[in-house]
């Protein structure tokens, strides 16, 4: 499995560093809004545009896939990285930050939606060996992306910017110089496309589910680091290293048990309740840090089992192409991770600091309540453990492996 041509490594190293996005400006959150001396939304606005725009991209990435080519579209997914991660560093507001990383989310959507597929396509054996070499690199980029904002936030909050744009450069040239051309195959996708297929019951029903479920996810992400008042750059860059570390252990190990034990749709219901149980005890001790720390890093484990067991659920869940069902599910579950960050910390400014993790906990426990009541439309296309292919899951969020 490690005997893979070079171009397979260059994608996986860029895969790395657009995980690395998701928790990088973690740890340096409060740094920002003191810096820059705006308030806890206002900071929180960063994840807002970077979600929002990835979500509307994933509607048109296979649209630009299926025309111009996947190393095309790779390449230019990574320019975008560069250069809006820099202009994020150079920024003097934070209006201009949040505006910055709406084109880095563009540029991220262009560039996770194609990379496994060009992983597969270049790898050497397997299509099972070729996922778990881009699992081990989405699990190092979570895992990482805070534990990097930390150690270079400590110098500056501009230095993380920087630091992934320098990465992406490295990436872009080895991935232009190593990958061969991929020129466009199969059929050119539409807009239309996605939307039609949300008319598939069970495929709206997760994506309606995962709205509720990605606004508790960022949630914890956004307030966390606001409820650890005491805690420097380096500190919360450790206890989201930890975060990232449980949620891709438990992603790719643990999943797989739980779900041959009792099944897809009543695992998710159940990691569903239990994070917002989570959720819920960080919203009664808010002001106690020791239990804001246990629950930000146990809530790892709920979100690792959680994104392994719904992604099963939407492989079967419409029968549509796996890139269509993507982009259908991606728009919507990317829509709660834009509008949670925002209004968690709007509330925490208006209302107290339990705010955001009682919003947070709310908006999971609706999405139990929808899943629960559509649990048998969901489970009548959802495949058996045994017969559902981690390979082929991963393949429905972030491309198609055929």
């Amino acid at each position: 499995m490690l005997r893979q041509p070079r171009a397979v490594w260059a994608v996986a190293f860029a895969c790395v560093i657009a995980f690395m996005g998701i928790g990088l400006v973690d740890p340096i959150l409060k740094d920002i809004a003191a810096q820059l001396q705006a308030t806890p939304s206002q900071v929180s606005l960063m994840f807002t545009s970077y979600m929002a725009i990835m979500g509307v991209a994933m509607l048109v990435t296979g649209v630009v896939s299926s025309r111009i080519g996947p190393k095309r579209t790779l390449l230019a997914g990574l320019a975008l990285i560069i250069v809006f991660a820099g202009l994020a560093g150079a920024s003097e507001t934070v209006g201009q930050i949040v505006g910055f990383r709406a084109g880095w989310g563009l540029g991220n959507a262009l560039f996770v939606a194609t990379a496994l597929s060009t992983i597969v396509s270049a790898a050497a054996g397997s299509t099972a060996q070729a996922i778990i070499l881009f699992e081990a690199a989405l699990g190092i980029g979570i895992a990482s992306g805070p534990l990097v904002g930390g150690l270079l936030g400590e110098q500056s909050w501009r230095a993380p910017f920087f630091g992934v744009s320098v990465l992406m450069l490295l990436a872009l040239v080895a991935t232009a110089v190593l990958l061969p051309a991929t020129p466009p195959t199969g059929r050119r996708t539409s807009l239309a496309d996605p939307f039609r297929a949300l008319r598939h019951r069970p495929l709206l029903l997760l994506g309606v589910t995962a709205i509720f479920y990605n606004i508790g996810f960022f949630t914890i992400l956004a307030a966390g680091p606001f409820a650890l008042p005491e805690a420097g750059i380096l500190e919360i860059g450790w206890i989201f290293f930890a975060w990232g570390l449980l949620l891709a252990f438990t992603s790719v190990f643990v999943a797989p048990l739980v779900q041959r034990a009792v099944g897809t749709v009543p695992a998710i219901i159940a990691m569903l309740a239990l994070f917002a149980l989570d959720l819920a005890m960080m919203a009664v001790f808010t002001t106690h840090v020791p239990v804001v720390v246990a629950g930000i890093v146990a809530s790892g484990a709920f979100i690792g089992i959680n994104n392994t067991l719904i992604t099963e659920a939407v492989m079967g869940a419409a029968p549509v192409e796996r890139p269509v069902a993507s982009a259908a599910y991606s728009f919507l579950r990317f829509c709660g991770g834009a509008v949670g960050p925002f209004v968690a910390l709007k509330l925490g400014e208006s209302v107290d600091e339990h705010a955001p993790f009682v919003f947070g906990a709310a908006a999971v426990l609706v999405g139990v309540v929808v899943l629960a009541a559509g649990r048998h439309v969901v489970a009548g296309r959802t495949p058996h453990a045994e017969v559902g292919s981690r390979a082929e899951a991963e393949a429905v969020l972030v491309g198609d492996v055929d």
